[in-house]
């Protein structure tokens, strides 16, 4: 089974929502691919001052103006979006991505691993790392600085996934190299949809890396973004490849794990 998947990067203005939502679906239209990844708060900017500004930009999930018009978006485009927004839930701000079909939303996920501030605004996510098993493949979702965390790739690729969706706002300069090696040792594709830009806010900036990226499961990068000019791209995924993880007659790179021995990763 072979599908065509891509990224959208770009650089959103802060709190600027309408306006985000109207590049994301210009951009979104001149795509050629089945599922498209767009950036970690791709709506609304990153760099919050504080919980009431986050609060303020948060959105209920499904039912919030982004999901609603992504399933639009979803629809009129017939693919699939993954995308990064903050979800208000109860008295909770969660750093989150929504998956979307053509037929309308799927699923959310909640960042696990939270980066600096975040942790004074979101609460950690709840839901665990899940996969959809959807028409064009597995779908696993991480954001951001979950890659730092190897674990994250790990039990996705264990539940099944074909494809990571791992929308970002990169800052430090370490996950585009790295996310080859976490590609290679869980045999699956990422895509990583990064911003661009330079956000000043409240005294404090922060300059992002861009470079988004696809990886495929053999440690190919297939297609880089620049680390500043808006582009989207897309590739075409062999999911074949991914479900095979043989990497030898004799080996086998989950067959091969030895468990046992793996008891103190887990306290």
């Amino acid at each position: 089974m072979k599908i065509k998947a891509g990224f959208v990067q770009f650089n959103p203005e802060f709190g600027a929502v309408e306006e985000n939502l109207s590049r994301a679906w210009a951009l979104l239209a001149a795509v050629d691919a089945q599922l498209v990844v767009l950036p970690e708060f791709f709506n609304t900017g990153y760099l919050i001052a504080s919980r009431e500004e986050a609060w303020r930009l948060g959105e209920e999930i499904p039912h919030g103006r982004t999901t609603v018009a992504l399933a639009e978006m979803a629809r009129e485009k017939n693919l699939h979006v993954v995308a990064g927004l903050m979800e208000k839930c109860d008295d909770r701000l969660y750093n989150a991505a929504v998956l979307i079909s053509p037929g309308g939303y799927v699923a959310k996920y909640r960042k696990i691993h939270l980066f600096n501030e975040e942790k004074l605004w979101f609460t950690p996510g709840d839901l665990g790392f899940a996969v959809h098993d959807l028409d064009i493949g597995r779908i696993g979702i991480m954001i951001c600085f979950d890659w730092f965390f190897p674990e994250s790739m790990r039990v996705l690729a264990l539940q099944g996934a074909d494809v990571i969706c791992h929308p970002a706002n990169l800052v430090l300069p370490f996950c585009q190299e790295a996310m080859i090696t976490r590609c290679l040792e869980n045999r699956v594709y990422a895509i990583t949809a990064n911003r661009t830009g330079t956000e000043t806010r409240a005294g404090k900036s922060f300059r992002y890396t861009g470079r988004s990226q696809i990886v495929a499961p053999g440690a190919q990068v297939l297609l880089q973004a620049s680390e500043e000019a808006e582009e989207i791209g897309a590739a075409e995924l062999d999911l074949a490849v991914v479900r095979d993880k043989r990497i030898n007659p004799y080996n086998d790179l989950f067959a091969d794990r030895r468990t046992g021995h793996y008891a103190r990763i887990l306290s």
